[in-house]
């Protein structure tokens, strides 16, 4: 009976606590925002695809980044800005699920694919010989494929657990969308094995991940010293201190959300982190590795030339 009910009823998502006026304001701001961020991953992926000179390992892995961050803005961003217009603010049961479900998918198989990019750079710094062979296509697709299966078969297991729960209560979700630790504070029973999952979730998507790019930065950093050539430094120097900026941002964002006790003085401010995981995350990913990579900003010219001549 009370499955049927947490089915059958909707979720209320409170979202943020605005005048109608400010809202109206940041409906246009956030919709521009989350245009910019598709259009500029866009551009990303079509450089990557039409430039031979892209066709590297390293942007391989920008790609896959780049799809990753669109799918996830527009996973949670949509609802955001209904909600925005509409006061209603009313989600079904399954569509509340479902958006749960994709975040997590997106969210862990960004934090693996972030780990691939810092072991090609490892590797392409610290073992340039033997870059092509460690690194070759095989190696690139299987690790693109596992951190995208690991990222569902994660989120999977936390939505079987979801599902077995029952909710009843007010069902306001205190966040801007279905985010996982707002919605099993609606649940009527015991949650202790969601909050034990969630946590293991995060040693392996976010903690081993993390101590495995700082181990790989550290031997980078130690090779990168190493070279004698002021240019070689510097441009080694650009191309990982983009990826180091990615990463610090999304692995600092999620553990401050997930990894740290929560509390009633927390709520607006994971409202305000997952805002910026959302839609400043995705727009920033491709400005940053674009405004300090000399190779994608000539791309972006050859193709701006390959225009101007047809």
């Amino acid at each position: 009976m009370g499955g049927n009910q947490s089915w059958e009823a909707d979720f209320i998502l409170v979202g943020l606590h605005l005048s109608a006026e400010i809202e109206l304001f940041l409906l246009w701001v956030f919709s521009l925002l989350y245009i910019l961020g598709l259009l500029a991953n866009g551009i990303i992926l079509g450089l990557i695809y039409l430039d031979p000179r892209l066709h590297t390992p390293m942007y391989f892995f920008l790609s896959r980044l780049a799809i990753l961050d669109m799918f996830y803005a527009s996973n949670n961003v949509p609802k955001m800005l209904a909600n925005l217009v509409n006061q209603k603010r009313t989600i079904a049961f399954a569509p509340c699920i479902l958006q749960t479900f994709l975040y997590l998918a997106f969210a862990a198989a960004e934090c693996l694919i972030l780990a691939a990019m810092s072991y090609d750079r490892y590797v392409a710094i610290c073992h340039p010989l033997h870059y092509t062979v460690i690194m070759n296509w095989r190696v690139c697709v299987a690790l693109a494929v596992t951190s995208w299966s690991c990222g569902f078969i994660l989120s999977f297991v936390h939505t079987i657990l979801l599902l077995r729960l029952t909710f009843c209560g007010s069902r306001e979700v205190n966040h801007l969308f279905c985010e996982i630790l707002a919605v099993l504070k609606q649940a009527c029973a015991d949650t202790w094995i969601n909050q034990v999952v969630i946590l293991a979730a995060c040693v392996f998507v976010l903690v081993w991940p993390l101590c495995l790019m700082l181990v790989s930065y550290t031997h980078i950093l130690w090779a990168i010293l190493k070279i004698q050539s002021g240019e070689g430094r510097r441009k080694a120097f650009s191309t990982c201190s983009s990826h180091l900026c990615v990463v610090g941002l999304f692995f600092g964002i999620a553990m401050l959300v997930y990894m740290v006790p929560d509390s009633d003085q927390r709520v607006e401010q994971e409202k305000m982190l997952s805002l910026f995981h959302s839609l400043f995350n995705p727009m920033l990913n491709p400005l940053i590795y674009s405004l300090r990579n000399a190779q994608v900003k000539e791309a972006f010219l050859r193709a701006l030339q390959k225009k101007g001549s047809v």
